[in-house]
């Protein structure tokens, strides 16, 4: 999927130094132009701090040359479990570059993940809290 296709409320500032870095829907950003080769990947505009950037910032594409169908395919060949020298052949990219996607996608999705597990609530019922109780072995006194 093209990040094209997200609503311009689907982002947030990128600011780190913004009061509305990382807030999404908060109608303070306004599209700005187009970028990169042949014209495709938006800029915004934040009001809040006048800062303006790509719609790939804060991604694994991110300065990317590689297309986004390509980078695309090769993250989505390394979510399979393709490994590295079998992507490159497939899509027919460096073997170094399928490393350097790997890496990246890899943090990002472990940033993402720290997040969304940070705000998830607690299960009471959930196996990792139950109570482990240590039994002794058949003859012995427990």
């Amino acid at each position: 999927m093209s990040f094209s296709n997200h609503p311009i409320e689907a982002f947030c500032c990128q600011n780190e130094d913004c009061r509305q870095f990382g807030l999404r829907n908060q109608g303070n950003l306004r599209f700005s132009g187009w970028s990169g080769t042949g014209k495709k990947i938006r800029m915004f505009h934040c009001l809040t701090c006048g800062c303006y950037f790509s719609e790939r910032r804060g991604t694994p594409l991110w300065e990317s040359r590689l297309s986004e169908e390509i980078a695309l395919s090769v993250m989505d060949h390394l979510r399979e479990g393709c490994g590295t020298r079998s992507t490159s052949r497939l899509l027919h990219v460096s073997k170094d570059t399928v490393t350097r996607y790997a890496r990246l996608s890899g943090k990002h999705a472990q940033n993402v993940h720290d997040e969304l597990v940070s705000f998830s609530p607690s299960d009471q019922r959930s196996s990792s809290r139950r109570k482990v109780v240590v039994r002794g072995k058949k003859g012995e006194d427990a």
